[in-house]
């Protein structure tokens, strides 16, 4: 006699029992083979850009540094005369590299003072309701559109001294003692760069501010006013605190984009009137391609990218330190 065979509906009895029904080992997939799955994924979706990185940054930085331990004319072929750290040594003691370090200070300095808080300004003239502001927006983000040779190019005439229309609007109106060689003029120069760079970037700093301005819940201002709060208050209590993150990231644009600046300077006066208008990036160009000294110019390029690697770093360590940590913690706690 056989005995009878016990069926089971186990999902049911498992439900019953409190559990969950067992997968089917179709759809079950061991941890490790499902972690390297997940690897090879972003292996494949990051190769494309790491590749680039790799040729057109990483490459060229290396290049660079080996160039600077070289004397080499950039001719015949690969460089063969060593010289070790003998191109630092010669540019931590040339007058032209503390003097581009000294003007590059100077630039920075302005733009902190001047353009970072004159664009703050009008990012908030720009947010209140005035007729026509969808068109200020415009006309100031313009110059930024523009590109740095046109930019040059317009203002060299602008400033010329004999047929310059800055120096003939002066004439017009009775000020022939203002009139100056505006970008000839070691004692002018600087300062009317810093102009045409004020010019060509303040428009995209505004808009900048303009963006973190209006991320502001409007809440906020109507409660502060109901308790009494003055615009000055709102702004230095409300406005600049929730608007910290990005002031820091303008700062940091701003100071980084100084230390490489190279092509207004180039175009308008090619560093010129004897290197009181030069920087890092002129000075380079210079060595290098003007009097063939890719060794010693290399050591100037090597010298920027230390200058804004390190700066940014500790920038970034100590000033944009809760930013960084904000988003870290919200792309961690992303599912």
């Amino acid at each position: 006699m056989t005995s009878p065979v016990l069926t089971t509906d186990e999902p049911n009895a498992a439900n019953r029992r409190g559990g969950k029904p067992p997968r089917s080992p179709a759809h079950a997939m061991p941890t490790d083979r499902r972690r390297r799955d997940k690897r090879l994924t972003v292996a494949f979706f990051l190769s494309p850009a790491l590749l680039l990185y790799g040729l057109l940054v990483l490459t060229p930085v290396g290049l660079a540094m080996w160039f600077s331990l070289y004397s080499w004319n950039g001719m015949g072929g690969l460089p063969t005369d060593f010289v070790g750290l003998d191109n630092f040594r010669r540019m931590l003691s040339d007058p032209v590299f503390l003097g581009d370090l000294r003007r590059g200070g100077i630039l920075i300095l302005l733009a902190l003072v001047i353009q970072l808080p004159m664009a703050m300004g009008l990012a908030l003239l720009l947010n209140q309701r005035i007729r026509g502001r969808a068109v200020y927006r415009l006309l100031f983000f313009a110059p930024y559109v523009l590109s740095e040779v046109i930019t040059a190019v317009l203002f060299t005439s602008i400033l010329a001294p004999d047929s310059g229309l800055l120096n003939h609007v002066l004439g017009s109106i009775g000020l022939e003692s203002l009139q100056r060689a505006w970008l000839a003029d070691p004692d002018t120069v600087l300062m009317s760069l810093f102009v045409v760079i004020t010019w060509k970037f303040f428009g995209f700093y505004t808009i900048l501010y303009l963006a973190g301005r209006q991320s502001i819940p409007h809440e906020l201002s109507e409660a502060s006013s109901l308790d009494g709060a003055s615009p000055w208050q709102q702004f230095r209590h409300i406005t600049l605190p929730l608007m910290g993150p990005t002031i820091r990231i303008s700062v940091f644009l701003s100071v980084i984009g100084t230390i490489q600046l190279f092509d207004l300077v180039w175009v308008m006066t090619r560093g010129g009137p004897v290197r009181s208008s030069e920087t890092l990036a002129v000075t380079m160009f210079d060595y290098g391609f003007q009097r063939y000294q890719f060794g010693y110019a290399s050591a100037f390029s090597v010298a920027m990218f230390l200058i804004s690697m390190v700066f940014a770093l500790l920038y970034l360590r100590f000033v944009m330190r809760r930013d960084t940590q904000g988003a870290l913690t919200t792309m961690g706690g992303a599912k």
